[in-house]
């Protein structure tokens, strides 16, 4: 199970917590996305995600869905949770720019053959 979801969800809240103005940075590429396209520049999109601009903002493990003004439009959005790229505050630009989970280059491994070290634990009384 992606951890992506949980992230943007964490980071989403303690943004909020902090009075700040969440933002998330979506791919634009994903065709499951549903943004209007004239918002969409070198194939992405940076979304503001705080409760005062979106209505009906659920993070699920699959999408970010909320409904918004763009242009003074009601516009329902839907962006796949791996499609989301970053998630950010506004104010500090202090937030998380997430790797691509199915790159195992970026995950490291015990090899069967490596050697792994005891934990050098103490009892203490």
């Amino acid at each position: 199970m992606p951890k992506r979801p949980y992230l943007i969800r964490a980071l989403h809240e303690w943004i909020t917590d902090n009075r700040l103005t969440p933002h998330i940075i979506v791919d634009a590429r994903d065709e499951a996305l549903q943004v209007p396209k004239q918002h969409i520049t070198d194939g992405k999109i940076v979304l503001n995600v705080s409760y005062s601009a979106t209505r009906n903002l659920v993070f699920d493990n699959n999408m970010v869905r909320f409904e918004a003004l763009f242009e003074g439009a009601n516009h329902k959005i839907e962006v796949p949770a791996l499609s989301v790229i970053g998630i950010y505050a506004r104010e500090t630009g202090q937030g998380m720019i997430f790797v691509d989970e199915t790159d195992s280059s970026n995950t490291k491994s015990l090899d069967s053959t490596e050697k792994q070290e005891r934990p050098s634990l103490k009892i203490v009384r």
